[in-house]
């Protein structure tokens, strides 16, 4: 492992030492385990469009090929 140096408000490096006591953990694997449980979260998460696919492209009309569907597009902008 390697180490890290961080700073941190005092009332948020009390409540830390607080909550490592209770859980019986170290300082140092209590923030290993929020920080890779944070990571995890972010990285299962996937992109806003791949959370939004369903709804990309389908405003009022319902329709997802707007864009793309030249039937849709003919006689637009003339």
């Amino acid at each position: 492992m390697v180490s890290l140096t961080i700073k941190l408000p005092l009332a948020v490096k009390q409540r830390l030492e607080r909550e490592a006591r209770q859980s019986g953990k170290s300082v140092s694997a209590l923030i290993r385990e929020v920080v890779s449980a944070r990571l995890r979260k972010s990285t299962t998460a996937g992109s806003l469009y791949d959370r939004t696919r369903d709804l990309c492209g389908a405003g009022a009309s319902g329709r997802p090929d707007l864009a793309t569907n030249r039937e849709v597009l003919r006689g637009f902008g003339e």
